[in-house]
């Protein structure tokens, strides 16, 4: 969650920085793109929030996520791995050192729990195959 703050934190200085230096790339707006950097910032902000509350709501359920919450967790996982390999030359060896710590811890939520096994029939739906002509 912190990790969330963070980088809503950094998008929104890169903004300000923008926006007050009259930064313009490939004859874009500044305007235009200090906002881009706020709204991306906010969206990746609220992103890594939900990551974080699915993980948080795994371990206090203590059991495996969802379907929904492990393609969420597995896309994060997926844009930790990224943002890793771009943290190395941009950042250096200890961000990219962070990001991969998180990356397996990751990892380690999705793995560490067993799926659980499908349900078993209920005694009406298991009386009634039984009941039923084999079509063999």
């Amino acid at each position: 969650m912190f990790e969330a703050v963070g980088i809503a934190l950094l998008n929104w200085i890169l903004g300000l920085v923008v926006d007050r230096q009259q930064m313009s790339m490939g004859g874009l707006d500044t305007d235009a793109m200090s906002i881009g950097t706020w709204v991306a910032g906010g969206l990746l902000g609220l992103y890594l929030l939900v990551c974080g509350v699915v993980l948080l709501r795994t371990a206090v359920r203590d059991r495996a996520p969802g379907r929904l919450a492990r393609i969420l967790l597995v896309t994060c996982a997926a844009v930790h791995g990224l943002v890793g390999a771009f943290a190395v030359g941009l950042v250096g060896w200890p961000a990219f050192a962070f990001l991969m710590v998180v990356l397996g811890l990751i990892v380690l939520s999705l793995l560490g729990y067993e799926a659980e096994p499908p349900a078993e029939p209920s005694a009406e739906t298991a009386a009634g195959a039984q009941d039923a002509p084999n079509p063999a």
